[in-house]
């Protein structure tokens, strides 16, 4: 009989036999978890000292959290403070390595207090996005000339460029490029070119593969000397219509809220706010 409370394991198929029903429970929400833990599934992800974890509380499962390495952030699910409170003490207690934590920001905010509290360390909050998820899909007008065409293997070249222009726009960390391509978060997406009538690539969009229902869109990307004239709008209506057509229950995206032009586009085709992240790093 299995006890109320936080549950720690290493192993991964453990950890999602008894946690994975949960978090497909919230697609959308755990859109992050879903897609990380698929590809660890998957074996594409490096796993070294991981820690799985989740919690039980009236024999069900109310939450989780992992961390593939020491060197990377524990992903946790949505918490309540006492929740919170009670994984950073077991953390501790477990004398478990956490440089940080990412989540939504509530949780994370909370999470990071009480881990700084217990151990002394300093909290800095690093990355921040909002989760949206597509409502109803509403294309801008006009619509630019062109189309949409999914890239394929020739098109490989353009898409490690413009994966690395994307990454050093945003500034992420790492930056990706042909090298360390296979070992990227892009490597495993599909992606869409928008195309002006004589077929010059002018914007990219990318999908996550369909998990529980549910795809992310994820980077959407225009060089510089083209923006403003609504191909990344364009793109992105392309791909989420096409996951609709294919099936997909929940399409969502993250975009950058300090960012007025690309939210702004997100909410005009349909995207609607459904939480903040946040990431804190300890130091």
């Amino acid at each position: 009989m299995r006890t109320d409370g936080w549950h720690l394991t290493s192993d991964l198929d453990a950890f999602l036999a008894r946690a994975g029903r949960f978090l497909r429970s919230r697609p959308a929400a755990h859109t992050t978890q879903l897609t990380a833990l698929e590809k660890a599934r998957r074996g594409e992800a490096e796993l070294r000292e991981p820690v799985f974890g989740w919690l039980e509380e009236d024999g069900e499962v109310r939450a989780a959290v992992y961390r593939f390495s020491p060197a990377r952030r524990l992903t946790v699910t949505s918490l309540g403070a006492g929740q919170a409170g009670s994984l950073a003490a077991l953390l501790v207690g477990e004398r478990q390595t956490v440089p940080g934590v990412l989540g939504e920001h509530d949780t994370v905010a909370e999470l990071a207090a009480r881990w700084t509290r217990l151990t002394g360390a300093q909290a800095e909050r690093g990355w921040y996005a909002r989760l949206h998820r597509l409502g109803t899909l509403t294309p801008p007008q006009p619509v630019p000339a062109g189309r949409a065409r999914q890239a394929g293997t020739a098109d490989r070249d353009q898409v490690v460029a413009w994966c690395r222009e994307f990454t050093e726009t945003v500034g992420e960390v790492p930056r990706v490029d042909a090298a360390t391509w296979d070992t990227s978060r892009f490597a495993d997406r599909h992606f869409t070119f928008w195309e002006t009538p004589d077929g010059t690539p002018v914007s990219f969009a990318a999908v996550t593969s369909a998990l529980a229902g549910m795809v992310r869109v994820d980077p959407v990307h225009t060089p510089a000397p083209l923006r403003g004239r609504g191909y990344a709008g364009a793109v992105t209506v392309a791909v989420s219509r096409a996951a609709l057509d294919a099936g997909a229950t929940d399409v969502v995206l993250y975009a950058d809220p300090d960012n007025p032009t690309s939210t702004g586009l997100y909410r005009r085709i349909g995207y609607v706010p459904l939480a903040d992240w946040s990431g804190y790093d300890f130091h």
